[in-house]
């Protein structure tokens, strides 16, 4: 019986042959060669043999891709169209070295995340106003260096709304003539205003960046947002006395409290004369503590949705949230 009988002329399956050698021309063993019609493989995936050659056979009529790949080198394609009975020779495949792929990871250093962190802490406003710098929304925000917590006094200390808010508690006080030592019109206003601020900044220096460094403690406070509302409120009123080391541990807050005493020592300097002495020391450390309380309750349950451009609370690689 004639093979037409049996089977069309025009699907009797041929073969398919190649060469495959490396940049300067020698034969090339062991490189992988898949043949694929419209993205299915036809027959299983060869190797070539000693001499570089590589041999499909019984392989139906139809286009073809053949693909060539070896380890460090670069995968090369070569495609025809196979006819009944045919052998076809894919003309020599020469395989270049592969082009190095070298896989650059940027990573930030503490420093570099805390600066990023303080950059969104500095946009924190209250009504879009008031400083709220000293909070963090971000959990397992990076430790601040000591530079970094000096950066973050000096903006606080200098900011337009800290010298408004100083001038309002002065006129308050003059109004109600405290600390009457002072006197009263422009030279008494102009006096408590000066003591009011230097309060304010020595505070902030001694207890927000100087012991912090020091102690190696972080000065903010650290929004907790989750839980019960009696677990949170108890949470606020214990960063009073308590906070975060720069490793991420929760501490006694020595430098908050050693802080207002020390403020309170040094406002002996500027308070009038009747006014000094150690009970305003004590009376500064327990108004500086009582405040920081009522500031952390505040920050638990109002601020935050008071305070436009938040950062995302995203972890930190790395970080521990230290609870």
């Amino acid at each position: 019986m004639q093979p037409s009988a049996q089977q069309p002329e025009a699907n009797l399956p041929g073969s398919i042959t190649g060469t495959v050698v490396d940049p300067k021309g020698a034969p090339l063993s062991g490189a992988k060669v898949a043949l694929t019609r419209e993205g299915k493989s036809l027959v299983p995936e060869i190797l070539t043999g000693d001499d570089g050659q590589f041999t499909f056979v019984n392989i139906t009529p139809g286009p073809f891709v053949v693909t060539v790949s070896g380890e460090g080198f670069a995968s090369q394609t070569a495609s025809g169209v196979l006819q009944a009975r045919e052998s076809f020779r894919i003309p020599q495949i020469a395989l270049a070295v592969a082009t190095a792929v070298t896989e650059v990871r940027v990573e930030l250093t503490p420093f570099e995340v805390a600066q990023e962190q303080i950059k969104e802490q500095e946009k924190q406003r209250v009504l879009g106003v008031i400083p709220n710098f000293y909070v963090s929304y971000v959990s397992n925000a990076a430790p601040l260096t000591p530079k970094q917590k000096f950066n973050l006094a000096w903006k606080s200390t200098i900011d337009p709304v800290s010298f408004a808010v100083t001038g309002v508690i002065s006129g308050i006080q003059q109004s109600q003539n405290d600390f009457s030592g002072y006197g009263q019109g422009a030279s008494g206003y102009a006096k408590r205003y000066g003591a009011n601020y230097a309060d304010f900044a020595i505070s902030t220096y001694i207890g927000g960046a100087i012991l912090p460094s020091l102690l190696k403690q972080d000065p903010r406070y650290f929004y907790k947002g989750t839980g019960s509302k009696k677990s949170r409120a108890l949470y606020a009123i214990a960063n009073a006395v308590i906070c975060k080391g720069d490793n991420g541990k929760w501490q006694a807050n020595y430098s908050a409290i050693l802080g207002s005493l020390a403020a309170g020592g040094i406002s002996n300097l500027y308070y009038p004369s009747n006014d000094r002495g150690g009970k305003l020391i004590v009376e500064n450390t327990l108004i500086g503590i009582g405040s920081s309380a009522g500031i952390n309750l505040l920050q638990e349950f109002v601020m935050k949705k008071l305070t436009p451009n938040l950062p995302k609370n995203e972890p930190v690689p790395g970080q521990s949230t230290g609870n």
